[in-house]
């Protein structure tokens, strides 16, 4: 058992010892933490994200193909019918002299299946047929020349005799041949030339559907067209001195003509 003497002794030779002894929390560490360095800047700003491009606009609406709503009043060439073939029918039936009901509903027919193929106001132009032929009494419309639109019609005469016409585009009329053009059938012929010709008006050389520049080739074979007259028409007054001369008024009573024919 230790003495009250020893036991002190051994007390205070601890107390120095803890006293000269170096903290643990202040010993040096191997290991060193960097903090990040905290400035009084704002921070910047987020980054605004880029605006999304413009929406693609919807396409224009097509033409209505509904007579009833689309009139042409402008006279358009390359558009939808203006009106129907019900109303082009009653038209001529009521006022031609050289055709039946039959021919005309033919005629109309073949306008409508053509022209709408080519993309052409099939209507327009029988009110241009109309305009041309007096609806369809002209001699030039009668047969067998069934020329729809004056196409090639000069007035030029020459005297001879029919067995020797003086060239393709001439008719013989009992005593002189009288330049024109003449065509076999309305259907496979004349509806053909009068649309193709009013396609080489209206598009420039080269273009078009394969379905119009067919139409276009064979209107040239029949009546050449100069190259200036390609694609200068893209309404039917555009034609004005164009298609007739001095014609300054042709297009404005087409279009006259056709808003009688859609009214009877």
């Amino acid at each position: 058992m230790l003495s009250r003497r020893r036991l002190l002794h051994l007390l205070g030779a601890t107390v120095v010892t803890l006293a000269g002894a170096r903290p643990v929390c202040a010993q040096e560490s191997p290991f060193q933490i960097y903090l990040p360095l905290v400035s009084g800047l704002e921070p910047p700003p987020e980054p605004v994200p880029e605006p999304s491009p413009d929406p693609i606009p919807e396409p224009p609406p097509p033409l209505p193909t509904d007579p009833g709503v689309w009139a042409n009043e402008s006279g358009y060439l390359l558009a939808p019918p203006s009106g129907t073939a019900e109303q082009a029918i009653a038209w001529f039936a009521a006022r031609s002299t050289l055709y039946t009901l039959y021919d005309i509903t033919s005629i109309v027919g073949a306008y409508a299946r053509i022209g709408t193929e080519a993309g052409v106001d099939w209507f327009l132009a029988l009110a241009q047929c109309a305009h041309e032929t007096g609806s369809l009494t002209s001699w030039w419309c009668a047969r067998p020349r069934r020329n729809p639109a004056g196409i090639a019609v000069t007035g030029a005469t020459i005297p001879g005799s029919p067995e020797y016409p003086p060239g393709r585009n001439w008719a013989w009329d009992g005593l002189v041949w009288r330049e024109g053009a003449s065509f076999a059938a309305w259907d496979s012929d004349s509806v053909r030339a009068h649309l193709g010709r009013l396609l080489a008006y209206a598009l420039p050389a080269g273009f078009g559907t394969p379905c119009q520049q067919e139409l276009v080739a064979y209107a040239l074979e029949v009546r050449g067209l100069s190259p200036a007259n390609r694609g200068v028409a893209l309404t039917i007054t555009d034609l004005n001195g164009r298609w007739a001369v001095p014609g300054t008024e042709y297009g404005q009573r087409i279009l006259s003509l056709a808003a009688r024919m859609r009214t009877g």
